[in-house]
């Protein structure tokens, strides 16, 4: 009796097993688990893209981590996820990780990003100058007071480049833990210019409307002899397609997984019509244009 029981539990065991495996989802362009890794300064409009990549392709199932992005990098550096989205390309040193190991790097962009400048709406100020804030970071003396979305953030490594310089100065310059911090200082305090991705501050992002309500973004004018040193420009949509807004970045999908699955896939979908009428309808810059379909009546006479 007990060698037929152990029988038994051994088939029935096995059993579960097969139909595990059985019900595992193949691993395609449009199925499978995505494990990803979102530069937070961008997060709201990869949300949105995978919720309707999703819609469309139920089976495709995403693992998703999103952190300023100095957090990021050692994750996507040590191998535990491949795929990664950030407003950067890999520099040549963190390109050498994967290809001493010969795994191919696949960086697709797929909008275009601003960094808005943005007060409280009480504030009397409403532009700045790409000099002024140079000066405010490199501690030149200002009474303006810059705040950041995280002292690890794009944003931040974006401005140190800018004023060219190693580190922030002492006064005039600090930082938060995330962008929903800098809108709520930003909405009770009109003594400070936050700094954030303008789809932070789009008005689609009603779920912080309440903070919206009470922001203004600043309209920023370039350094003399670069583009956009004629005027001060806001973060539009057509100012950043034009190229025309001082503060620019790309944002990427950077592909190291080395196979044909479904980081492959949702790369090609970002840049796909669908994927950029996603982005044009969240205010940011599509990779490209999508040519627009008028249908033509003849009149009846």
């Amino acid at each position: 009796m007990r060698n037929i029981l152990f029988i038994f539990i051994v088939l029935a065991f096995a059993s579960c097993k097969r139909k595990e495996k059985t019900n595992q989802v193949k691993e395609t362009r449009t199925s499978g688990v995505l494990k990803m890794l979102i530069d937070e300064s961008v997060s709201p409009i990869v949300q949105e893209q995978i919720s309707i990549f999703s819609l469309d392709y139920p089976d495709a199932k995403f693992q998703l981590t999103v952190k300023p992005e100095e957090k990021l990098i050692p994750a996507f550096l040590n191998d535990s996820v491949r795929v990664i989205v950030m407003p950067r390309l890999l520099t040549k040193a963190e390109e050498k990780y994967y290809t001493q190991r010969g795994i191919r790097i696949n960086s697709t962009r797929f909008a275009v990003d601003g960094i808005a400048l943005i007060t409280n709406k009480d504030n009397i100020d409403s532009t700045i100058t790409v000099k002024e804030v140079i000066d405010i970071l490199q501690g030149k003396g200002s009474a303006k007071k810059l705040v950041f979305d995280n002292a690890y953030s794009s944003t931040f490594q974006y401005f140190k480049q800018l004023a060219k310089i190693s580190q922030f100065p002492a006064q005039g310059v600090y930082s938060k833990n995330s962008s929903v911090e800098v809108l709520k200082l930003i909405a009770e305090d009109k003594s400070f210019i936050g700094i954030l991705g303008v789809d932070w501050v789009s008005d689609r992002n009603t779920k912080y409307a309440s903070y919206l309500s009470k922001i203004k973004t600043l309209g920023v004018k370039n350094l003399k002899g670069e583009v956009g040193d004629d005027q001060f420009y806001k973060p539009t949509q057509d100012n950043l397609i034009n190229g025309i807004y001082p503060f620019l970045r790309n944002v990427n999908i950077i592909d190291c997984e080395g196979r044909d699955g479904l980081g492959t896939g949702f790369a090609t979908w970002l840049r796909s019509q669908r994927g950029q009428l996603i982005v044009l309808k969240s205010g940011l810059g599509p990779h490209k244009l999508m040519p627009r379909e008028i249908n033509l009546t003849k009149e009846n006479k």
